[in-house]
């Protein structure tokens, strides 16, 4: 790493936005999970059943995938350090309704609203690009992916203390509010001493903003085809609420009709954004790229993020009932993934920046597969220690994916990297969506086996990925051309 000038511990330049960008995503990840380590005390205090447990987590992720769209849009617009300064704001702001609702109603809504906050990652995606050159942004954006994915753990680690120091049937309150003040206090620091780019460079805006541009007819109609998936996983969150009895089979109805609606209006204005395709004059080389990079690193986020989430949400009941051990022994075991993100999504990104990022996304699909098919072999009769290294193993590959997937998307196109980390970004929590669903109606080993498997196809569509070269042109505000090297 040193011998790229990469000083983790160096707090100039480069090093500062790092650490900065990291600690506000870890910060948005306590405040987005600060209910979990604490449920039992929630459900507690407002006598909630379990069908109502089980939907303040379905809504805890719901907005999240129109979130992660919307802030790719601003960010590109306004520039991450106004964008995460904001949205560490309102945050906080929601954070605290959490804490002081009085009813399950007032709740459920702060929580649903909450889930904003996990837009966050998108923000430093495109910052770091700013800062780092392509030969360290893969690494840069692992470290940054895999300390803000250990927030959830932070949280888990922290607040629970927290609410015991306090004491009292209130405890729970005090703690989730403590993330909320840290949050809403660091959003100050964060907008004090960050910058979008280093001094006497250009900060590339996206032309238009409420949708992506793309550079051809073709790529049109992906994009448009691609944003089906995001508003069906929506339809299915709400399906699940109804299942759950949150929601009334009119209500679900009400909010199909919704979706559809607004993804009429969304798949208008993207045919308006590039309504220039139907010109007649081609668009100038300069401006383009192919949507299919963006459509691919979806897809492979949508397996190595989505099988992460869906993994951690069920893996210490797994333990508990396959292996008869206690919730806390249950819970030890299970806590490989959250400990594996400060190592393998770092790495991921550092063999991507070493090792080419197409190769090293590919091996770390193969490795997914592997481990989860034989994670689908387990049984009662293995020793848990065993079963504990095979779950680490698939924790490395699945993390050490995810952290390759952002090692490209920074290098497709500099001005919509905000967008493309979006859209990529809701795609991880589409997979989650679709995994925990086919969960719920198949044994632990067929949901390890259908990751598996969709790994493998995964391989088959990344085979399809251009290996980023050379560099990419940006057109300054001036309408002069800079070149942005991408390997």
């Amino acid at each position: 790493m040193n011998s790229i000038g990469f000083r983790f511990f160096s707090l100039d330049g480069r090093m500062r936005i790092l650490h900065l960008s990291a600690m506000a995503f870890f910060l948005t990840f306590v405040v987005w999970f600060n209910h979990a380590p604490l449920m039992a005390s929630i459900k507690e205090a407002f006598d909630l059943s379990e069908a109502q447990v089980k939907a303040l987590l379905v809504l805890n992720v719901a907005i999240t995938i129109p979130a992660r769209i919307l802030i790719g849009i601003v960010v590109d617009r306004i520039g991450p350090r106004r964008t995460y300064s904001a949205l560490m704001i309102v945050s906080s702001a929601l954070c605290f309704s959490f804490a002081v609702a009085d009813s399950y109603e007032q709740l459920a809504l702060a929580r649903f609203l909450l889930g904003f906050v996990g837009a966050g990652f998108v923000i430093g995606i495109r910052m770091l690009a700013e800062w780092f050159p392509a030969r360290q942004v893969g690494l840069a954006e692992g470290l940054y992916g895999g300390i803000g994915n250990f927030g959830s753990a932070g949280a888990t680690l922290l607040l629970p203390a927290v609410a015991l120091l306090i004491g009292g049937e209130d405890g729970w309150r005090y703690a989730v509010a403590a993330s909320g003040v840290v949050l809403l206090a660091y959003a100050f620091v964060f907008y004090r001493h960050a910058r979008d780019t280093p001094e006497g460079s250009t900060y590339f805006r996206a032309g238009k903003s409420g949708g992506l541009e793309v550079t051809s007819k073709g790529d049109l109609l992906f994009y448009l085809l691609m944003n089906v998936p995001l508003y069906l996983a929506l339809a299915v969150i709400a399906w699940r609420l109804e299942g759950l009895g949150m929601l009334s089979a009119t209500a679900v109805v009400g909010i199909d009709a919704v979706l559809i609606g607004v993804f009429s209006f969304q798949s208008h204005r993207i045919w308006r954004i590039n309504a220039h395709l139907f010109d007649g004059a081609p668009v100038p080389a300069i401006h383009r790229y192919e949507f299919k990079q963006v459509a691919i690193l979806s897809v492979a986020y949508m397996v190595t993020f989505g099988a992460e989430v869906a993994t951690v949400s069920m893996l210490p009941l797994y333990f508990k009932e396959t292996f008869g051990v206690s919730q806390v022994q249950a819970g030890l075991f299970a806590s490989a993934f959250p400990i594996m993100c400060l190592l393998a999504r770092p790495l991921g990104g550092y063999l991507s920046d070493r090792f080419g990022r197409k190769r090293t996304l590919v091996t770390m699909l193969a490795g997914l597969a592997g481990c989860f098919f034989v994670l689908s072999r387990v049984d009662a009769q293995w020793s848990m220690f065993a079963a504990a290294l095979v779950t680490s193993a698939c924790a490395f590959f699945v993390l050490g994916g995810a952290g390759s997937v952002f090692a490209i998307v920074p290098l497709i196109k500099r001005r919509l990297t905000g967008q493309i980390a979006g859209m990529t970004g809701a795609y991880g929590n589409v997979g989650s969506v679709l995994f925990l669903t086919v969960l719920s109606f198949v044994s632990p080993q067929i949901f390890f086996a259908v990751i598996a498997a969709s790994a493998v196809v995964c391989i088959g569509v990344v085979g399809w990925l251009d290996e980023p070269k050379g560099s990419m042109a940006e057109v300054l505000p001036d309408g002069t051309v800079q070149m942005i090297e991408v390997s």
